[in-house]
């Protein structure tokens, strides 16, 4: 028996169908473009992968992002999601793909000030990476369907202009690479959410600003800042 009643799971819809997958835990990979380490100031060479994790509750499905009140710099950051369907602990690279349930359209939204601040003073960036809403996400598009996206155009337009533009194979680390390393250090299972990264050209949204994300094979992303 509970104290209280417990929160409701965090759900994400399956494309075309009325199932829903129980969200467990959310994966961030960090500058996993070389064009994108460049921007944020870094070498682009093939540095060890690393993560940070956003809230299951993070995961947003819908058509509208509140703009956070205790920021003034929110970034942009078009991804591909990939949805496990199982899991498992070192999972060997030549088998991660099978762990793969299906694939959507994420943005990682990001509070850029609060994220500087915390890095000049090498604190961690929970408060800017997994604040209310900020993994906006398409519904899930099975495998099936979608095959396994290596490769083909991720980009993202505000107000119907060009703002990221990246081609999938740019990955440093790849899906399975992700998915293997990840298996290292933490018991995954179904449910589990992993972000990509994101190609170069991430900068600020303002209240007002319509986006429209894309990943080729994958779907379309429509989101409007208020």
């Amino acid at each position: 028996m509970f104290a209280f009643d417990p929160a409701p799971v965090p759900t994400l819809p399956v494309a075309g169908s009325t199932l829903q997958i129980p969200v467990r835990r959310v994966y961030c990979i960090g500058r996993n473009y070389a064009a994108h380490a460049v921007e944020m100031g870094h070498d682009p060479d093939r540095e060890p992968p690393f993560f940070f994790a956003k809230q299951a509750q993070n995961i947003h499905v819908g058509e509208r992002f509140t703009y956070p009140a205790h920021s003034s710099n929110v970034h942009h950051e078009i991804e591909l999601v990939a949805v496990l369907g199982r899991g498992g602990r070192d999972i060997p690279t030549s088998e991660a793909l099978a762990c793969v349930y299906g694939y959507g359209v994420g943005l990682d939204m990001t509070l850029r000030d609060l994220q500087d601040s915390a890095k000049k003073m090498s604190r961690p960036w929970g408060v800017a990476k997994a604040f209310e809403h900020s993994a906006p996400c398409t519904p899930i598009v099975p495998v099936t369907q979608t095959g396994h996206p290596d490769a083909g155009a991720i980009w993202l337009k505000i107000n119907g202009e060009i703002r990221q533009e990246g081609d999938l194979n740019q990955m440093i680390w790849k899906i399975p690479e992700m998915i293997a390393v990840l298996s290292q250090y933490f018991e995954l299972a179904a449910g589990d959410v992993v972000m990509t990264g994101t190609p170069s050209g991430v900068g600020p949204v303002q209240r007002g600003d319509v986006l429209h994300g894309h990943v080729a094979g994958v779907g379309d992303l429509h989101l409007a800042v208020v």
